[in-house]
């Protein structure tokens, strides 16, 4: 079993990298652990938790702008940001729960790490356009920062968005700032009833083109529709496809009055979700919580929204043992699969990455048991010229290989 170490301070993390840095010691690094079995399994005897590091060094509610210790955990900060009617734009998942471990836990260093958006990505961007800045250290066991709390901000290279999705194998970051949002005044739901998988995507994409502002796309098929807690969505009895709107409740109203007519002459049904319903449901959608069950193996796939529907009836020719839900529109798909003997199951990877070939997109495996991650690609395999270009990022970062790879 793995040490784990806790510096309490930007100065211990510091000393920790230095004695890694001159006894050849690799670490791996992790916010608060929510994620600790997100990826291959980590190759290092000593984990350096940054749970201690914790608290919020500024916020400044005018400027759009908080920054916080990495080991801030993520509640906390959007309880914070709440009592200002502020919120991150980019709708954090949080996967403590789907990967074994507590819902809540989670930091925003960690999500920033991973590069993980939810459901409002489509409107706002990914992790990586919020990340205004960092404080951390390098492989050399030297600090040094980058960015700023400045919204509009000239520093050369962008090294907030190399970090982001970096998975702290470039840096051990100590603090991280991001711009935030105000939160909407209404959040509604139009739910369209009872579609297959082509025609929901067909009518996310439609409602992605209108004049709308749509927030959110996601369709859930019959079986995981009735699962959700939101009881206007379980008692349906079919799939549910989702369109979210916000804003201030005179736009939001005609918004939603538009989009039903736009559906009318398509849709076999439709219902509506009011703000703290619609809340609970895209929180259900951003976590994957309704897609298989705890054993089941679990996939994110990216593609082109309108490539979903295909994507997954490929899949399907080879492993008909699978549930799907759409977000972005078709562009994000979670995918279950149902487990095998851990000592030889190749969690379908082929087949999965297979599917995407012609598409173009890529898939990483989520949940599985260790020695499922330790054996197969997680994360998409990088075409030799990039991963030529990553080798030589990680080398200027970390010469000595000290952050563990992923």
């Amino acid at each position: 079993m793995a040490t784990v170490l806790r510096p309490r301070d930007a100065e211990e993390l510091r000393r920790t990298v230095e004695w890694a840095l001159n006894d050849g010691v690799p670490l791996a690094i992790e916010g608060r652990g929510s994620k600790r079995n997100y990826g291959p399994p980590s190759r290092s005897d000593h984990v350096v938790s940054l749970a201690a590091i914790e608290g919020v060094v500024e916020y400044q509610p005018e400027e759009l702008v908080i920054a916080v210790k990495a080991g801030t955990p993520l509640r906390e900060i959007e309880a914070l940001l709440a009592q200002r009617r502020q919120m991150l734009a980019f709708e954090p998942p949080d996967l403590g729960a789907i990967l074994g471990g507590a819902k809540g836990e989670g930091s925003l260093a960690g999500a920033l790490m991973c590069n993980l958006a939810g459901p409002r990505r489509i409107a706002a961007g990914a992790a990586r356009d919020h990340f205004l800045g960092f404080q951390g250290v390098n492989g050399r066991a030297e600090r040094f920062k980058a960015g700023g709390r400045m919204v509009k901000n000239v520093t050369g290279y962008d090294l907030s968005k190399l970090m982001a999705g970096s998975l702290g194998t470039l840096a051990a970051l100590d603090e991280v700032t991001v711009k935030i949002v105000p939160a909407p005044e209404r959040v509604h739901t139009l739910l369209l009833v009872g579609l297959d998988d082509e025609a929901a995507i067909a009518a996310l994409c439609a409602a992605m083109g209108s004049p709308h502002e749509v927030s959110g796309a996601a369709h859930l098929p019959a079986t995981l529709a009735g699962r959700s807690g939101i009881d206007l969505v379980a008692q349906q009895g079919g799939a549910v496809t989702a369109i979210r709107v916000e804003g201030v409740a005179p736009s939001v109203e005609a918004r939603l009055k538009a989009l039903r007519a736009q559906f009318a002459p398509t849709a076999p049904a439709m219902e509506e979700l009011h703000t703290m319903r619609s809340r609970q449901f895209w929180e259900e959608v951003r976590d994957a919580t309704l897609v298989g069950d705890p054993a089941s193996l679990l996939w994110r796939i990216s593609c082109p929204p309108t490539e979903g529907p295909a994507v997954v009836a490929a899949i399907r020719q080879r492993r008909l043992d699978t549930e799907v839900q759409y977000d972005w529109s078709g562009g994000l798909i979670w995918l279950s699969l149902a487990p095998g003997d851990p000592a030889t199951d190749d969690a379908a990877h082929v087949a999965v990455r297979g599917a995407l070939m012609e598409c173009g997109g890529h898939a990483t495996l989520v949940r599985a048991p260790e020695a499922v991650r330790a054996r197969v690609p997680v994360f998409q395999p990088r075409p030799p010229a990039l991963a030529a270009l990553s080798r030589r990022v990680k080398e200027s970062f970390d010469p000595k290989g000290i952050f563990g790879t992923r």
